[in-house]
């Protein structure tokens, strides 16, 4: 067995006195699909924004791509995609232009953006809308050249913060067809979001609930644990302070 991609032991942010992400402790394999779910200020984001190299943890240890997240941020930075909900396209330039500039972000060097660009470009049929301005895409489209810029470089994991939020259930659904195909492409795809269908499509999930883990396992798993049908009814259980029977 490899080693896990990402790997937490007991990480700790602290705000003052406030503890915003308590001990957390998991562990997540090459080109599993991770799903990190907890209500709005249940921790998610300061987790994942320890993850991704962007805030220094108070205590605890953890590596991302075998990278130490006190000391070595940058590599982690380079070996990693993200996406949020905004979609982080700039919508003033073209769908080339934005495939080129985060490309440039990334490091490619110039032969390798004509030809990532070249092959994006006919992966997502956009080959008419390469010179359009990105704000005249359906929202569909947006999202799918989002996920498409940010495993560009070819990062060993991608991190998506509510990446579906605000789009239709067709559209949610075919964005899940490319996290599938980037995961059976050994991407690692750790993802946050509010839709309990979705958390349905993880190999794993972990639920957070005031800056803890308070379960951590397959859909199927927790669901058979805590004796329910769905995993609304798993979240519901959980806030009432149920325990899991196994």
């Amino acid at each position: 067995m490899s080693e896990p991609v990402i790997k937490t032991d007991k990480l700790t942010k602290r705000f003052g006195d406030f503890i915003a992400t308590n001990e957390i402790t998991f562990t997540v394999d090459q080109g599993e699909i991770f799903g990190f779910l907890g209500a709005n200020g249940a921790g998610k984001t300061t987790a994942m924004r320890m993850l991704c190299g962007l805030s220094i943890p108070s205590s605890g240890q953890a590596t991302i791509a075998g990278f130490d997240v006190y000391k070595q941020t940058e590599q982690i930075k380079k070996n990693i995609g993200y996406m949020s909900q905004k979609f982080s396209l700039y919508e003033d330039l073209t769908v080339l232009e934005n495939i080129r500039f985060f490309g440039g972000i990334y490091g490619l060097s110039d032969q390798q953006l004509k030809t990532k660009s070249e092959e994006l470009i006919d992966k997502l049929g956009l080959q008419s809308e390469a010179k359009k301005l990105v704000a005249s895409l359906p929202l569909g489209w947006k999202q799918k050249l989002s996920f498409s810029v940010a495993i560009l470089h070819g990062p060993k994991i991608v991190f998506l913060d509510e990446p579906t939020g605000g789009v239709d259930p067709v559209t949610r659904r075919q964005f899940w067809d490319l996290i599938y195909n980037a995961a059976d492409d050994g991407v690692t795809i750790f993802v946050t979001t509010h839709y309990m269908d979705e958390a349905e499509y993880c190999n794993r999930i972990s639920i957070m609930v005031d800056g803890k883990i308070k379960a951590l396992d397959s859909p199927a798993n927790l669901k058979s644990s805590f004796g329910v049908g769905s995993m609304d009814e798993v979240f519901y259980e959980l806030a009432r302070g149920a325990k899991r029977s196994d």
